[in-house]
């Protein structure tokens, strides 16, 4: 029996943002209180996940951002609401696809 996959820091840094970006509200911000929020939440994760560096920390904020504010807003209710929770779990994943493939420069 062999051994699963066992995610690196980023990874765990990555999920971790996302679940605070769920469960704070940051999604209903204004613009300057999303970006104070980013600055305070890259901070931490950056003394939690020491190991991460400066531009893989740049690049878990630029993933978070973009979650933040896509181009179909989550939970919409107007009648141009088109995204469908696999198409939103289709964003999420190309997302960290770019983080892995480390793409995304720093912010």
């Amino acid at each position: 029996m062999g051994k699963g996959y066992v995610p690196n820091s980023i990874d765990r840094a990555r999920d971790e943002l996302f679940s605070h970006i769920r469960r704070c509200g940051v999604l209903e911000a204004e613009d300057e209180q999303r970006a104070e929020w980013f600055d305070d939440t890259i901070g931490f994760l950056g003394e939690r996940y020491p190991e991460l560096t400066p531009d893989e920390l740049g690049q878990l904020r630029t993933i978070g951002e973009r979650y933040c504010a896509p181009a179909i807003p989550h939970g919409g209710n107007g009648a141009a609401e088109t995204s469908t929770a696999e198409e939103s779990a289709q964003g999420v994943a190309e997302a960290e696809e770019v983080v892995d493939s480390g793409e995304v420069s720093a912010v």
